[in-house]
């Protein structure tokens, strides 16, 4: 089973565009959105409408979670008062624009999906997120420690935890033994659609393949592809600088931090 994963596309049409053109050239058999469809760009209603018109099950991001209920708050978590500032625009410019109908939809959004595989007289959980298990707004960043994201997999009774939230990508693999047999779990962090932060303007997904043959005992067989596509850039980041959204968010888009 072939498993197309994105998130944090925040607002951006172009982005999700050129997402949708990317994986209608490839061969997929179930696809999931890990949330924050909206903010920091002009486009929240019409990229709610393209996810609701391919009927992407999806789940809350801690932007949704805060506009669906007209909320002032998007549970980011800014460093400076400046970021704090912007931030506030972009949520008071978001809540201005949204539609009723739209706004509604992302409050009946929930918070995880749980797929549970059964292969090779093993059970294998697959948990979907924004944040962390714990919370819609918890940053799970790579160089967390180990024993503290390994006891987040097992507390969620989770073997494969994707989530989305700090749009940096990575792929770790946890190690233990159980009952004298190794168990693996993996901690997957998706990227971002439509605002990538690890210094890459392309737009950014995962193709989670489960084999037959796939195990809590064999790493190698859960495969783990980071795909990135182009899109138009400028069109998003031109639209932010025509908006009243301030224009440092058109420049993180192009430089893609």
């Amino acid at each position: 089973m072939k498993i197309v994963l994105f998130s944090d596309i925040h607002a951006n049409l172009p982005a999700l565009e050129g997402f949708f053109e990317d994986i209608d050239q490839r061969e997929y058999d179930a696809i999931f959105c890990l949330g924050d469809l909206v903010g920091y760009n002009i486009w929240p209603n019409e990229v709610i409408q393209a996810i609701r018109k391919r009927k992407i099950p999806t789940i809350a991001g801690n932007y949704d979670f805060g506009i669906g209920r007209m909320s002032d708050d998007c549970g980011c978590a800014y460093k400076t008062d400046g970021e704090k500032d912007m931030g506030k625009i972009s949520i008071a410019f978001t809540n201005s624009i949204m539609q009723p109908q739209e706004r509604a939809y992302l409050r009946t959004l929930p918070a995880h999906l749980r797929v549970e595989f059964q292969l090779n007289e093993d059970k294998m959980n697959l948990l979907l997120v924004h944040g962390s298990p714990r919370k819609i707004n918890e940053y799970l960043f790579e160089d967390r420690e180990e024993k503290s994201l390994l006891r987040i997999l097992e507390n969620a009774d989770a073997d494969i935890m994707c989530f989305g939230h700090t749009h940096k990508p990575y792929h770790r693999i946890l190690h233990t033994e159980e009952n004298g047999k190794h168990h693996y779990r993996h901690a997957i962090n998706i990227g971002s659609v439509g605002k990538p932060k690890d210094g890459n303007p392309q737009g950014g997904y995962v193709l989670l393949t489960i084999h037959p043959d796939s195990s809590i005992h064999a790493p190698e067989r859960i495969e783990v592809e980071f795909i990135r596509f182009n899109y138009d850039v400028e069109r998003a980041a031109k639209a932010v600088e025509d908006s009243l959204l301030p224009d440092e968010y058109a420049d993180m888009l192009r430089q893609g931090v």
